[in-house]
Formats: C-alpha cells, structure tokens, sequence
C-alpha cells in the first residue's frame, strides 16, 4: 500500500480520514481487478491459456486500472462495473503488448521474452487476439456507451500503429509522432480516466476533462519512455538504446535528425547511432546527454502541465490531488 499512497501523493502516516480512506479502497479496488484477470484470462484450451495468461503472469503497474478506479472515486466508487471496466482496459492493454512487440521486433517485455521470442510472429498475434475477444466478451455486459467508447479507442489504437508504421507520409516529423502517442498510448489511458467516471456514475461534466487530463498524460509517459529507452534497466534486462537498436522511432531521435541538419556535432552523432556499430552503446550514452533529449523531457513536462490545466475542472479534493500526483509520478518516474 505505500508504494500505491506514494504514487498518489499521500503520506499514510500523515494522512486525514478521506486521504486514507481513497488509498484503502483503490487497494481493494486493484485486488478485484487482479482476481478478475485470473478469472476472465483464464481458457479452457492449455495451449491458449499459457500464451494469453504469459505477459500478463509477467507483472505490470496495472497503471490503467489504477485510473479507472481513481476516476469512478469522483462518482460511486469501486463498485462490479468500475472492476469489470477496469479489467477491460487492462486486457486491451495486454493485448496490445503481444501486437506492438511483434511490430516492433521487440526482444523483451516485462523482463521476460517477448511472446514471439517463445511462440513465433504467428502465435503472439493470435494471443493478442484472443486477448481483444475476451476484453470485448467482459465489456459486453457493460452497455452500449461503454462498447461504445471502448471501440472508438480500439479504431484510434489501431490506426495510431498504422501511421507509425507508414511513417510522417510527407507530413512534419514530430507533429505526426506526437498524434502517434497520441492515438497509440493516450487514447486508451483517456478511455480509462474516461470509463471510470462513466461506470462510476460521476457527474457527466467530469467526463471530458478526465479525457483530457488521460489523453496528455498518455503522451507524456511516452515520452518519458522514449527517454528511459537511453539508459539500461536492470530490473527489465532492457539494455540501452534497444528501441534505437531495432528501429523504433523516437522524438529524442526526431530531435537529433533535425538538429543535425545544421549542426555538424549532431550530424557526426546520428551517423554513429544509424551506423549501430561497435560504438553504439557510447553514440547512445552521448544521446542521453544532448539537447535533443533534453528538449523531450521538457516536451514531456508542457504535456503535464496540460493534463494539470485539464484537472482544474474537475471539483476540488483528494481525488483531483491524487490524479494529479499519480500524473506526476508518471513522468518523472526512472523506470
């Protein structure tokens, strides 16, 4: 429990009767979704089982959860339907994971293999698949309005990984992989502030600034990623530079290429990181350190300071504190 106060900006010890009374039912409120993950990622054929149960046995901050649950604090609480929602998001979530790595011809997830590392392209596909019937299967039950919502973000998803995929198609570099952000990881972190208010029975005018307030911390928590890839994780097994490595695109990147179009030390630079030789762990070493990466944290920070404005409609009190303390703790997190 203290790890999740101090995420939200609470000190239990100091803590008056609501602050504690917020962390206690989020605790309770996760130990619902994780029983319901057991339960609903559960298939009856063993080969199936293992796959679509294996990133998600592999751990996770079950970050989107967490704000289901914290959002519907503005309405009724953790009530079934908030657990049901936030399982449904963390499912979708999960099932992401085994789609991108295969795109992204990643190596490692959550410390462990990725999936087609184990099974084969093939095989990691179809558990992503399976993945997305069963959040649509737990969803069902939640109405139209959520099916509703929950589509709208699976189609935003999706195309967000086409265009990256495409790439900029003529359009400016950064602004097209900012939307990427955007669509890819923003748009299920606003479905989640989003459905937790809506499941909640919060006032419905609480609804678009939550949206807002998840769209811009989504956005934020990726670039924070892309800056986090430059050093090595020890409790991961990810190694410096691995999206670098295998192609994946990033601003601190982004932000190099353009610079090196009239710097001759940037210029000098990119070359060692595009050549990936011998010298690549120090040309990423020196990446971490340029301006470029300093220019996405600071990009990172306005988009937090975005998701902060979005919160000042929402009423005053220990929940909008704890949103945007748990903001907060995205962004300027080491791992």
């Amino acid at each position: 429990m203290s790890g999740l106060a101090a995420s939200l900006g609470i000190t239990l010890d100091e803590a008056a009767g609501p602050e504690r009374e917020l962390v206690d039912a989020l605790e309770h409120g996760l130990q619902l979704v994780e029983q319901a993950l057991d339960r609903d990622v559960a298939l009856t054929d063993p080969i199936a089982h293992s796959m679509t149960r294996y990133l998600k046995d592999a751990g996770g901050k079950r970050t989107r959860p967490m704000l289901v649950m914290l959002a519907a604090q503005l309405g009724d609480g953790v009530t079934d339907d908030v657990v049901a929602a936030a399982e449904v998001v963390e499912i979708t979530h999960l099932a992401s994971l085994y789609h991108d790595d295969v795109m992204d011809r990643a190596t490692l997830r959550r410390g462990v293999p990725a999936a087609q590392e184990v099974w084969g392209n093939s095989v990691a596909i179809l558990a992503g698949d399976l993945l997305f019937a069963r959040a649509g299967a737990v969803g069902a039950r939640l109405g139209p309005e959520f099916a509703a919502i929950h589509a709208n973000t699976f189609e935003r998803m999706c195309l967000g990984q086409l265009h990256e995929t495409l790439g900029p198609q003529g359009a400016d570099p950064v602004e097209h992989y900012i939307q990427v952000l955007a669509d890819k990881t923003g748009s299920l972190i606003a479905s989640a502030a989003e459905l937790g208010a809506l499941m909640g029975n919060a006032d419905p005018a609480c609804r678009q600034p939550l949206r807002d307030f998840g769209e811009r911390i989504g956005v934020a928590f990726q670039l924070v990623d892309d800056v986090l890839d430059l050093s090595s994780s020890p409790e991961t097994g990810k190694v410096a530079g691995t999206d670098l490595r295998t192609g994946v695109m990033t601003l601190p990147l982004l932000r190099l290429r353009a610079a090196a179009a009239s710097d001759a030390d940037a210029a000098a630079l990119l070359a060692d990181i595009d050549r990936k030789g011998d010298d690549f762990p120090d040309a990423v070493a020196r990446l971490r350190e340029h301006p470029a990466t300093l220019d996405t944290l600071a990009e990172a920070e306005r988009w937090r300071d975005g998701a902060h404005e979005a919160l000042t409609a929402l009423p005053a009190g220990p929940v909008r504190d704890a949103l945007d303390a748990f903001a907060a703790s995205l962004v300027t997190r080491t791992r």
